[in-house]
């Protein structure tokens, strides 16, 4: 390259400086009440959740780790203490841990969970300062006592990220078996009871949410 090409480049890249700016600031910004509204079915940060009467639904069978093509779940469960069970079932997960360096979001995890113990919020901005902050722990995923899931220092949770969790799984006719139109197949949960099925299935919402209602208290 001669010295008057490379000339010309400068002059290319010195010029856009005056062009306007088609970015802003990362947050509180003028763009910052700009982003776009995310979508229903949209993948974030995994919540570990809990049945309506406060015992975790994990019960430590490893399904979700078997699954994840990341490899980034690890999963050890252990026996329920007699006296003082975590869990409805026998065993629940003593060690839950999913490492968000690897994790792709492709929701194969709630997929694959036969108790819905794991679902995926709608918050997906992470500012990580280290390596470890990364790697969640059972402490950082399982809902708090009201239901919530736990806000860390390095997240932005926005209004609403944590409503419609993993909202494609909430489908009342699963692959399209119209026996199932309008029947809620998914448990209560703490701080938010039966969620209401994902909006624009062919079932009448109303009619869905009276079954949701006919439901509530004893399904766990």
């Amino acid at each position: 390259m001669g010295i008057f090409e490379g000339l010309e480049g400068f002059k290319l890249t010195f010029g856009k400086l005056f062009d306007e700016r088609v970015t802003g600031d990362y947050k509180g910004g003028r763009f910052d009440d700009e982003k776009r509204e995310k979508p229903l079915r949209m993948h974030g940060r995994h919540v570990l959740n809990r049945y309506e009467d406060g015992m975790e639904k994990c019960i430590g069978c490893e399904l979700c780790a078997g699954v994840c093509p990341a490899n980034c779940i690890y999963v050890r469960g252990a026996d329920n203490p007699i006296d003082d069970p975590v869990s409805p079932g026998e065993r629940y997960g003593f060690v839950y841990e999913i490492n968000y360096l690897r994790c792709i979001h492709c929701d194969l995890c709630v997929e694959a969970c036969p108790t819905q113990a794991i679902t995926e919020s709608k918050m997906f901005e992470f500012s990580f300062t280290n390596r470890q902050d990364a790697i969640y722990t059972k402490e950082e995923l399982v809902v708090g006592d009201d239901g919530q899931p736990k806000h860390l220092p390095w997240e932005d949770w926005r209004p609403g990220e944590d409503e419609n969790t993993s909202a494609w799984m909430r489908a009342t006719s699963p692959s399209g078996a119209a026996e199932y139109i309008g029947k809620v197949a998914w448990s209560g949960e703490l701080g938010y009871g039966i969620r209401a099925p994902e909006a624009g299935q062919t079932a009448d919402l109303a009619e869905a949410h009276g079954d949701a209602e006919d439901m509530a208290g004893g399904n766990h």
